[in-house]
């Protein structure tokens, strides 16, 4: 069947943070790729050698693919038609009232149906609803088209995706053997554990990892909260109580939350429960209420108004660049109301993304008070004799000042 295109794999979506992992990883294990991006400028990046963020190890690996003509990139949609394998890197986004679009790739798909072919197996990659890929089963049903469908979730973590890609068991599902053996033996070029589940599993496989981890960041800043308002420090305590006992050991540190996939996809597995997921939405309030919090113990013993206060960190996890849903810009907006001043900063944020950064010494200099938002590691160590809230304890004061 391979022998029937010119190309092993098209990745729709592919200039992002999963699919472009995705596809630098799959022509490194031989299989040629041609991705189908609707930005111009990410795919010339591309093209061009140049990773679009901050992703280790990516770069040099692309730039070997493009040497050996194994990965293209294009913004023309026909590119989809010279494929085998076409891998759907679009999510499930959730509106203004939490609830999900079980529409959003349907929609996005419907934009390229022009170009699937008999033949091809369609793998959805990124978080869905549950529901999705029988969704996507009944439109390939429709075109009248004898096209496989499989849900294979991604499952890196960003900056991790160049060892995770070739470690972690990759899950595979697909309604049919047919379509389950076409993915496993795609996937089976990155990774040696194939783990096999029903579509229907799958996609609550994903939700429940990305939920499991949001609810435990919960717990650990709604113990932080409580320890914080009695003057104790939190990360002394879970030090103490995880040292050399096994049972304590999956406690993490106190933090903001953030990030496109955790609050997304805790709200999607509420939508999915009827709105009846009291832990989900209890968490969501705990995370998302964390830099407000923050700000309330600082204006129990500082005069805001009459402070400018410095951001350190814009980042939704430390070492990176990507600002989506990071609560750092809630932190800012809630200070806007409070502070006279607020100043941001951060050393991988470019000015492309956020033209309103300062570099770190200017906000060091202009500042009052300080908040460290994101724990980069450049922030570890800092010397500086002004007030600082540091909910990641990176300089090892304890509490919110």
């Amino acid at each position: 069947m391979a022998s029937e295109f010119a190309i092993d794999v098209a990745v729709i979506g592919g200039g992002g943070h999963v699919g472009l992992p995705l596809a630098i990883g799959l022509a490194d294990r031989g299989s040629s790729v041609v991705i189908y991006d609707i930005n111009q400028a990410t795919v010339d990046k591309i093209n061009a050698g140049i990773v679009p963020f901050l992703e280790p190890g990516a770069e040099p690996k692309l730039k070997d693919a493009l040497a050996k003509d194994l990965l293209t990139a294009s913004t023309d949609p026909s590119v989809v038609a010279s494929a085998e394998h076409v891998i759907v890197v679009i999510g499930t986004p959730v509106d203004e009232h939490l609830n999900p679009d079980p529409n959003a790739i349907p929609t996005a798909l419907a934009d390229a149906a022009e170009h699937f072919r008999d033949g091809q197996i369609l793998i959805l990659r990124s978080t869905i609803f549950p529901g999705v890929t029988a969704l996507v089963e009944r439109m390939v049903a429709d075109m009248g088209l004898d096209i496989d469908v499989a849900f294979c979730p991604e499952r890196i973590a960003e900056h991790r995706a160049m060892e995770e890609l070739f470690t972690l068991p990759q899950i595979v599902s697909a309604r049919t053997e047919r379509g389950r053996e076409r993915a496993a033996r795609l996937f089976s070029t990155l990774t040696d554990e194939i783990v096999h589940l029903s579509p229907e599993e799958a996609e609550l496989a994903k939700l429940f990892t990305n939920t499991w981890r949001y609810i435990k960041f919960a717990a650990a800043n709604q113990f932080y909260m409580m320890a914080n308002d009695r003057g104790l420090d939190f990360e002394r305590i879970r030090e103490g109580l995880s040292r050399n006992y096994p049972r304590a050991q999956d406690i993490p540190g106190a933090g903001f939350a953030a990030g496109p996939c955790l609050f997304k996809d805790t709200m999607q597995l509420a939508a999915f429960s009827d709105n009846t997921f009291a832990l989900g939405h209890s968490a969501m309030l705990v995370n998302e209420g964390l830099p407000l919090y923050v700000v309330t113990q600082l204006e129990k013993k500082h005069n805001l108004g009459q402070l400018t206060v410095g951001i350190l960190g814009m980042a939704f996890k430390g070492g990176s660049d990507d600002i989506r849903s990071s609560l750092s810009y809630k932190l800012r907006r809630v200070l806007k109301f409070k502070a006279k001043a607020v100043l941001c900063t951060d050393p991988y944020v470019t000015e492309d993304t956020d033209p309103s950064l300062l570099p770190l010494d200017a906000v060091l200099e202009k500042a009052d008070i300080l908040i460290i938002a994101t724990p980069h590691p450049e922030y570890r160590g800092l010397q500086t004799d002004k007030p600082v809230a540091d909910v990641w304890n990176l300089l090892g004061r304890g509490v919110v000042v």
